[in-house]
């Protein structure tokens, strides 16, 4: 997640961040999610949008939420020309459209030498993922990739206390990722967002896994810096007519013998969004659950059950670092994608001024779009070979 910045056009370039978005209007939730990470902070400046592909879809959304109509947009590329050419323009660009959109779009900014935020999955291939690396290390510019659960303060130190040692030689890994929205077949009621992530043509290959399992799966690897060598996956449509998987049921083997399942699901009944991270080593276990997202339960063969809380008691630094209020009161999912935001304004100011990015500042880049993308195609090899162990 770390990663070496080099120079940029934008060197001695001072205060907020001029940021574009590319989608995110009337209808996306996500946008609005971006919109307010991006503030928390206060160090970016939303000045320009191609909000939408529809003209008068774009100019209502980007009149809704303030911007100049000169720098309103329908078309992406134009933006990326237009934006580059201005001496005031974009420096980076939030890009929340839905999937199949992502790599025409990177590689527009990349072109014009703007920095690219991206929702994940990085793409809708593994062969594009790797393309788009490939862009990324040539153009020396950030492509940060928005999963969102690396933010959270907790989860911050329970890496922190892995890589410290504290849990001892990692043996079990077990995450999911449980909703319940897509339990009947919205997509045929007009249900944009369930349209769009149940078409293969717009999401790709992977449906739950795609959408919530790339969540889930790196999440396991930011906790515990394991890279898994196999899987066994079962991926399976429950809801009749539905095109692509709504729910997945995977077991990893890790380079270093630990063992690992993963649960990703659309259709589980009773879960809204529930996020869960357990990891057991030979000294000691953790637990994290979105539901309680400001507690990490830290158990040791030495001493009794301990619940560490956000900025408060048993709280590291690298917890105290992505938390903004005292312990006691809450923090969550805005406040996580905040932080994530925050580490790539951290990275693009380092460019600006031409010195190293200090090793604290964590945000997933496009390395971990690639194995997001690795992760779903050995997935999908594997459930349909019938569930045969598939190196990734």
């Amino acid at each position: 997640m770390e990663s070496a910045m080099s120079g940029s056009r934008f060197a001695g370039r001072r205060g907020r961040i001029r940021l574009g978005m590319v989608g995110g209007g009337e209808g996306a939730f996500i946008g609005a999610v971006h919109r307010i990470a991006a503030r928390l902070d206060d160090r970016y400046e939303l000045v320009a949008g191609a909000l939408s592909s529809d003209a008068g879809r774009s100019a209502r959304s980007a009149a809704l939420i303030g911007l100049d109509p000169a720098r309103s947009y329908a078309d992406f590329t134009d933006m990326a020309h237009s934006e580059a050419s201005r001496p005031d323009g974009v420096e980076a660009v939030s890009i929340v459209t839905p999937n199949h959109m992502h790599a025409p779009a990177i590689r527009a900014f990349l072109d014009a030498g703007i920095h690219v935020i991206c929702d994940k999955p990085l793409t809708t291939t593994l062969a594009e993922a790797l393309s788009l690396r490939e862009a990324a290390r040539i153009s020396g510019l950030v492509v940060a990739l928005t999963h969102t659960y690396t933010g959270y303060p907790m989860l911050r130190q329970a890496r922190a206390m892995v890589r410290n040692g504290a849990l001892g030689d990692i043996r079990i890994v077990q995450i999911e990722y449980a909703q319940d929205w897509l339990a009947t077949k919205l997509e045929d009621g007009g249900n944009k967002q369930a349209e769009w992530r149940s078409d293969p043509e717009r999401s790709g290959a992977g449906g739950s896994i795609g959408d919530v399992g790339t969540h889930a799966f790196n999440l396991a690897g930011f906790v515990t810096g394991l890279e898994p060598d196999a899987l066994c996956a079962e991926l399976t449509t429950f809801v009749a007519g539905r095109r692509l998987d709504d729910n997945a049921q995977i077991m990893l083997r890790y380079e270093n013998g630990a063992r690992g399942s993963l649960w990703c699901s659309q259709v589980a009944i009773g879960n809204e969004n529930e996020v869960g991270l357990r990891v057991y080593g030979s000294k000691g276990a953790l637990e994290w659950a979105q539901r309680d997202a400001n507690q990490l339960v830290w158990s040791s063969l030495d001493q009794n059950r301990q619940i560490i809380t956000r900025n408060g008691a048993g709280a590291d630094e690298a917890n105290r670092r992505a938390s903004r209020v005292p312990a006691g009161h809450p923090e969550g999912y805005l406040e996580a994608f905040a932080t994530l935001y925050r580490e790539v304004a951290e990275a693009i100011v380092a460019m600006r001024q031409g010195r190293p990015l200090a090793p604290e500042t964590l945000f997933p880049t496009v390395d971990d779009g690639v194995k997001g993308l690795a992760f779903v195609d050995a997935a999908i090899r594997s459930s349909n070979a019938g569930g045969v162990w598939t190196r990734l």
